[in-house]
């Protein structure tokens, strides 16, 4: 089961909004937002299954809020506003989209510049001769059966099956699930992956990692610690978005043991503390590197997630 977030009080005038459809600059993101929050998120992905967007999780919102420039914009209409990847402004909705008297959303736009991300069961109920529908392959989330990772079965998956035997076969290979208790162990792997990486401090996702690593059962994140021979080889973090469905949030494994990744996500799919169907590896950023690394794993399926924005005015 996954933890229930602290129990806190939110005051009422930050979660109202002070005039109508004037959203404001918002309240950045914090932890004790949490709870109010949460269930309006959970409500969106609401019998998405499989097609549930990796975005959408409060705990995920608030790791990368820095990165994002998250804000919480209370009211009827209630939204959180960032930036995306690509540094467009963005207004993630909190109430059903398709529901919304058109004023409303014509405001939103105004404000904020497009909607996203939205799901294709909201996307679909914009008429594309009033509104820009579109999406970023950069975007879409990687999605795959976990029973590829049990078994890692067939031709196109031989290289990942090799690697994670070879290492199995040249060291003692065990996992501990991971509590905060073994924090100390996941930020030796970080910082040492971030060596193996050549990167500084702050140069990857190392710092909301290590928020995760402090804060894991708060935050609704599972997972184990790795070893190899007794020493540290890896840690892996995920976060269930419905049921069968576990997005990996953090898989870091160390260059010095081969096949460490393989084996992650084999174990985990295996063995994870709640039934695994389907395994997201959220999307790639338009990055080279993420992009040929994820599609390696041959993806069932890649989860756009839409944009709905002003259609170009006429000059």
């Amino acid at each position: 089961m996954v933890p229930r977030p602290v129990c806190v009080v939110v005051p009422a005038d930050a979660l109202r909004m002070t005039a109508t459809h004037a959203w404001g600059e918002g309240l950045a993101l914090t932890r004790e937002l949490a709870q109010a929050l949460g269930p309006l998120i959970q409500q969106r992905q609401a019998g998405l299954g499989e097609q549930a967007l990796a975005d959408l999780s409060y705990s995920n919102l608030w790791l990368f809020r820095r990165a994002h420039d998250y804000r919480y914009h209370a009211g009827d209409w209630p939204l959180i506003s960032g930036h995306t990847y690509d540094g467009q402004r963005h207004a993630l909705p909190l109430f059903d989209v398709n529901a919304a008297p058109q004023h409303v959303i014509h405001q939103v736009l105004e404000a904020f510049g497009c909607l996203y991300p939205l799901c294709a069961r909201d996307a679909q109920g914009f008429d594309p001769a009033l509104y820009r529908v579109s999406h970023q392959r950069d975007d879409d989330d990687y999605l795959y059966p976990a029973e590829q990772f049990r078994r890692y079965a067939g031709r196109k998956l031989q290289k990942k099956r090799n690697l994670m035997t070879q290492l199995q076969a040249q060291h003692v290979l065990s996992a501990e699930p991971y509590t905060v208790a073994l924090q100390a162990q996941g930020l030796q792997v970080l910082d040492a992956w971030l060596h193996d990486k050549g990167k500084p401090l702050g140069a990857a996702d190392d710092l909301p990692c290590r928020e995760a690593l402090a804060l894991a059962p708060e935050l609704g994140l599972e997972g184990f610690v790795y070893k190899a021979d007794g020493q540290v080889a890896g840690f892996l973090l995920a976060e269930e978005l419905q049921p069968g469905v576990c997005v990996v949030r953090f898989a870091k494994g160390l260059a010095a043991f081969k096949g460490i990744a393989q084996y992650m996500f084999h174990h985990f799919a295996s063995a994870a503390p709640r039934p695994v169907v389907w395994l997201n590896f959220e999307q790639d950023m338009g990055l080279a590197n993420f992009r040929r690394t994820k599609l390696s794993y041959q993806p069932a399926v890649l989860v756009a997630k839409w944009r709905i924005s002003q259609l170009p005015q006429d000059p």
